[in-house]
């Protein structure tokens, strides 16, 4: 049966699958944002990813963020999330949200 299994796996892709969003953690707040820790979950570790958001004159602003560290720890993965977001907020300051578009990469 094993065998079938090898086999079948192999016309399907090879049994690999996409990275997985972890489970969601509570935002944090943070110089006027808010933080969301979202580490990517590929094979048994965690990518380093997350978004920052801001509410400006009435529009919620996002910035998200992937980053090549990884985690066998989900808190651990949460955590440095949280303190790379608070980085790249004390680093780019009001530029961060100044071009107002609504979502974009950082």
């Amino acid at each position: 049966m094993a065998f079938f299994s090898k086999i079948l796996s192999m016309f399907s892709g090879g049994g690999e699958q996409a990275p997985k969003a972890a489970p969601a953690a509570e935002p944090q707040e943070y110089a006027g944002c808010k933080i969301f820790a979202e580490p990517v979950r590929e094979g048994a570790q965690y990518r380093l990813a997350g978004r920052i958001e801001k509410e400006v004159n009435g529009q919620t602003l996002v910035r998200t963020f992937l980053r090549a560290d990884m985690f066998t720890s989900l808190d651990d993965a949460r955590e440095c999330t949280v303190r790379k977001a608070q980085q790249i907020i004390d680093q780019n300051g009001a530029s961060l949200f100044s071009d107002g578009a609504a979502s974009r990469t950082t």
